[in-house]
């Protein structure tokens, strides 16, 4: 049995340790939100947070994230960071197909975690990887830097 916390919650399951984090996610949690791309963590598709830290679940064994905590698309409002970056991604209409969209707002969200006001670079650097097929990079980048804009508001009200 191996044990994750996922979106704050502990949660067992009977799988072996080499299993990749994704197919526990979608096919034991029913959390279908982080979706299958490549299966070679190039397309960021199934991009979730470890600790913070946006990696790949495609190629993520479970068996090494004992005692970490994991955020899918599915717990990423649960932080105010998270919600900032989900009212930024509809403001800015990023949405085309979607496919990608998941990754690309875990990613965001763990950017805007750890770099609240990050430059052009900053985001280039920790989108790479996430890739849309539908060419949205221009509106990711005016959404991430409207999410840090509410985030720096939110922080100043409070």
């Amino acid at each position: 049995m191996i044990n994750l916390l996922i979106n704050g919650l502990s949660q067992e399951f009977d799988v072996t340790p080499q299993v990749p984090l994704l197919w526990v996610l979608r096919d034991e949690a029913q959390l279908t939100g982080t979706k299958f791309g490549c299966g070679m963590a190039l397309c960021g598709a199934c991009t979730v947070q470890v600790d913070g830290v946006a990696v790949r679940a495609c190629v993520l064994p479970v068996g090494t994230l004992a005692g970490k905590a994991i955020t899918t698309i599915e717990g990423i409002a649960a932080s105010a960071v998270g919600r900032a970056v989900q009212a930024a991604w509809l403001a800015a209409e990023v949405v085309q197909c979607g496919y990608c969209q998941s990754g690309q707002i875990v990613a965001a969200t763990a950017l805007l975690a750890n770099t609240p006001q990050p430059t052009d670079a900053d985001i280039d650097t920790a989108m790479s990887g996430n890739i849309c097929r539908c060419g949205t990079y221009p509106r990711i980048r005016q959404a991430i830097h409207a999410a840090a804009r509410l985030n720096a508001a939110d922080a100043a009200a409070s």
